[in-house]
């Protein structure tokens, strides 16, 4: 169930962070906004979210901590996609991909004994 808790917390995250967004009526409203970047930086100005087209034409999400760290990838390309969460060590503690030949999980647990599925 633990693994659970990162991917639970980034849903209901972005549910909020969405709503609260959604709930600003002195915005001004855009029909379409056309970026080759988005960077989603601290009140200290660091960067703490990237989301890009890479040059071969992946799509990546990266969801950084404060020090600098890639906590979560996510990314997806004509091939399919994947996920990957890491632990404090920057280790892969779960890696997810679905792809046409078909999909894998990787489960790390904190003795680093791997389960493949």
């Amino acid at each position: 169930m633990k693994n659970q808790k990162l991917p639970i917390l980034l849903t209901v995250f972005n549910l909020i962070f969405l709503l609260f967004i959604a709930a600003r009526p002195n915005q001004e409203n855009f029909e379409k906004i056309v970026v080759k970047e988005f960077e989603l930086v601290d009140k200290a100005g660091i960067k703490r979210a990237s989301l890009k087209t890479e040059s071969d034409g992946s799509v990546i999400m990266r969801l950084i901590d404060k020090t600098g760290t890639i906590r979560v990838k996510l990314g997806a390309d004509e091939n399919g996609s994947g996920l990957v969460l890491l632990n404090s060590d920057t280790e892969v503690g779960l890696h997810a991909l679905a792809k046409k030949e078909g999909t894998k999980l990787v489960l790390v647990d904190k003795n680093g004994k791997k389960r493949e599925y």
